[in-house]
């Protein structure tokens, strides 16, 4: 009897609902990046393609002027503006904590069922994939708006009432930063200082160590957590 042949990926036709098929094959497959500047497509269905496509540009031109919104309307509120930047800036560094949680325990866990592959493609395994990817680089606004929306209620449970849109703004502006930070770490050419830096700890997690450099806007909790990468084995 002839074993079945194993699943494979056409890269021609839209690969979210494929990648489900590679079963306990799909942690291999999925890193082994593809280094090209094409977009693949994802679904058959145009709004659903379109929404996951995204210039990097527009996030800061969607989430900027909410950020400044929920700062002043802390202000207004009474809160004084010396606290309101304290606090924009312990929302930040919450920020950069989120991310590396996020990403070392959400983005990088492993499956093999056909919904974990697929959920985890969408969410992050697209991205090692196709790490060059310029489309697929910062988080869709559509998506976005609805962790968002859940963040403001979470930040709303825990802080008082005139806190709560300072501490989302300064989250939301450390998002910004972040979005904006690992699009250039891809795309961008840095000379010199912690922006090259940062590209090489990433693309040293992209192409040689994925279980450490789990901090794209900034490396502080990798330092804390013990995930820098050895900075002799990162380039740019």
């Amino acid at each position: 009897m002839v074993a079945d042949e194993p699943f494979s990926v056409d890269l021609n036709k839209p690969l979210v609902f494929q990648v489900g098929h590679l079963g306990e094959a799909y942690e291999e497959w999925v890193h082994q990046p593809i280094v090209g500047k094409d977009s693949p497509r994802f679904f058959a269905n145009g709004f659903m393609e379109f929404l996951t496509r995204t210039k990097w540009w527009v996030i800061p031109l969607v989430w900027l002027p909410v950020v400044c919104w929920s700062v002043s309307k802390s202000v207004k509120m009474g809160l004084a503006p010396y606290l309101a930047g304290l606090i924009v800036f312990l929302g930040i560094i919450t920020w950069t904590l989120l991310e590396y949680f996020l990403h070392r325990y959400l983005f990088h866990i492993k499956t093999k069922s056909y919904w974990g592959n697929t959920f985890h493609y969408l969410i992050h395994g697209c991205h090692h994939k196709h790490p060059m990817d310029g489309l697929r680089l910062v988080f869709p606004p559509a998506g976005a708006a609805l962790v968002s929306l859940a963040l403001w209620n979470l930040i709303d449970v825990l802080t008082k009432p005139f806190i709560t849109p300072a501490l989302y703004g300064g989250i939301l502006l450390g998002y910004v930063m972040y979005d904006v930070t690992h699009y250039y770490t891809h795309h961008g050419k840095p000379s010199k200082g912690i922006i090259l830096r940062l590209k090489r700890f990433h693309m040293n997690h992209h192409f040689r160590i994925r279980d450490k450099g789990f901090g794209i806007s900034s490396s502080l909790w990798d330092i804390v957590f013990g995930t820098l990468p050895p900075a002799k084995a990162a380039k740019a």
